[in-house]
């Protein structure tokens, strides 16, 4: 082993004990309360629209919801494969893009003070406005729907990659020169990793952004998938399936943000995990 891969950030920090004094309690108890919060508001719910008596085409319950998602889950099914699909592959181009972008903007002053201006300068303009254009480019397709959704879903990773990197402190930095390390040492084995944490926290806000984003397209011109069926349900007031609808984006939403937490937790090592939690 050399001695610049003894100075990896993976090792530069000792490892926190279990049962250390004011350490989180173990992660099977910290789901408990945002499951019991969310469990009360659906009671809540449920006991409001009985006793009200409000009417389903206004706010059905969340009984007749859950009897509607299951009813037609095979229809459901089959829409939220093609949105999950288009999230999917929008959400890695985004990944990728941003990845490269992020780079070359905390590496280059050129890419600093030239592109960097223009991405932060086009993320005011709304996405929602921009669509049809992507459509009548892209086509009603899967193509102009993965477009948007890594439109949406890169700047995120971009952000936080250009924030991870040019944390490296100054002492490490003149460390590894002192070691004789190339520039590519330096950046794989102290930038890189020491960048893993914000970097994955852009990715996690992305693939949230990446269902929106398909959603968005679908939409704007779309024959299939979860967003244009909930636009149909819409405007036939199917309140209801409308809510199932919403349901499915949300497991969805939530299935792909799990995912990346998991490779969060097989790449990042556990110290840094730690420590970006503020523990």
């Amino acid at each position: 082993m050399t001695k610049i891969e003894t100075l990896a950030p993976s090792s530069a920090l000792p490892q926190t004990r279990r049962g250390a004094p004011g350490q989180r309690a173990p992660r099977r108890y910290t789901y408990l309360p945002p499951v019991a919060a969310v469990l009360g508001v659906l009671l809540l719910w449920e006991a409001v629209v009985r006793i009200a008596d409000i009417r389903e085409i206004v706010l059905p319950t969340p009984t007749r919801i859950l009897k509607e998602a299951i009813a037609n889950a095979p229809l459901y099914l089959e829409a939220s494969w093609v949105t999950f699909v288009e999230s999917v592959v929008g959400f890695l181009l985004a990944c990728v893009l941003g990845l490269a972008l992020g780079t070359a903007i905390a590496l280059s002053r050129v890419f600093s003070t030239t592109i960097y201006p223009i991405l932060v300068a086009s993320q005011v303009t709304p996405k929602v406005a921009i669509a049809p254009l992507v459509i009548i480019w892209f086509g009603f397709g899967a193509s102009s729907k993965i477009a948007l959704t890594t439109l949406i879903a890169f700047f995120p990773v971009v952000l936080d990659t250009v924030v991870g990197l040019n944390r490296t402190t100054r002492d490490g930095l003149n460390l590894f020169r002192i070691l004789g390390a190339s520039s590519r040492q330096t950046f794989w084995k102290l930038q890189i990793p020491g960048a893993l944490p914000m970097i994955f926290s852009g990715i996690k806000v992305a693939s949230t952004l990446a269902v929106i984003g398909a959603v968005i397209g679908e939409f704007a011109g779309s024959s299939s998938g979860l967003g244009y069926l909930l636009m149909v349900q819409s405007g036939q007031i199917q309140t209801a399936a409308a809510f199932a609808n919403i349901f499915y984006l949300t497991v969805m939403g939530m299935v792909l943000f799990g995912a990346v937490v998991l490779v969060e937790r097989l790449v990042v090592p556990r110290h840094m995990l730690i420590a970006s939690e503020g523990v």
